[in-house]
């Protein structure tokens, strides 16, 4: 994955509450098991007025001309409910996002964007309705949000925050630890052998 170190962008506001994971990427738009293929499809229930034809909503967060190159998208309170698909993420990244903040998140979707290098950051309702089409300055490290002279602080738990800082997925960050695994293994062995395939009786 893409460390996630620092970001500078302009935040577009979708500040609805409950935005569910079938709105942002349905189940007629999943056509792929990977992780590319899905950003056409990303909230095409509100982007487009003709979803068959992709026939734009000018109305639309997204579609502002102001929005172009965004990465930084603004929601509300449980944001990424409903259904555990892992697609919702791999829309927005595909799609250019790498940090979504909002009121507060369902849980499952706020891990599925750590495990896939996109950033979740939980702020007051209050702050993040009023930073709307802002450019904001992200900082994990310090974990701020600046914008318009005022910063503000997030928390962000200590191993999520390294595999984002660092780019690594869950295995990834297993494989850090690879000699304490490798020690442990061989003084296991040492001590069971008849436990490891090959080993003596």
């Amino acid at each position: 994955m893409t460390p996630f170190t620092t970001l500078h962008s302009t935040a577009v506001p979708l500040l609805r509450d409950n935005v569910d994971t079938d709105t942002i990427i349905p189940s007629r738009e999943m056509k792929t098991t990977g992780r590319t293929g899905l950003a056409d499809g990303l909230f095409s229930p509100w982007r487009y007025t003709d979803v068959t034809a992709r026939t734009p909503d000018p109305a639309f967060p997204l579609n502002k001309p102001q929005a172009q190159g965004a990465q930084i998208l603004l929601g509300g309170a449980n944001f990424g409910c409903g259904s555990s698909r892992e697609h919702a993420v791999w829309a927005l990244a595909e799609y250019g996002i790498r940090c979504v903040i909002a009121g507060s998140f369902a849980p499952i979707f706020r891990a599925n964007c750590i495990r896939n290098g996109l950033l979740p950051i939980t702020l007051d309702r209050a702050v993040v309705d009023g930073l709307g089409w802002l450019a904001l300055d992200i900082d994990l490290a310090a974990q701020t949000v600046s914008a318009a002279g005022t910063t503000h602080t997030f928390s962000i738990e200590d191993e999520p925050r390294q595999m984002l800082l660092e780019g690594l997925d869950a295995i990834a960050l297993t494989l850090k630890s690879l000699p304490e695994i490798d020690a442990w293994t061989a003084a296991d062995r040492a001590r069971r052998p008849w436990v490891y395939t090959g080993s003596p009786a």
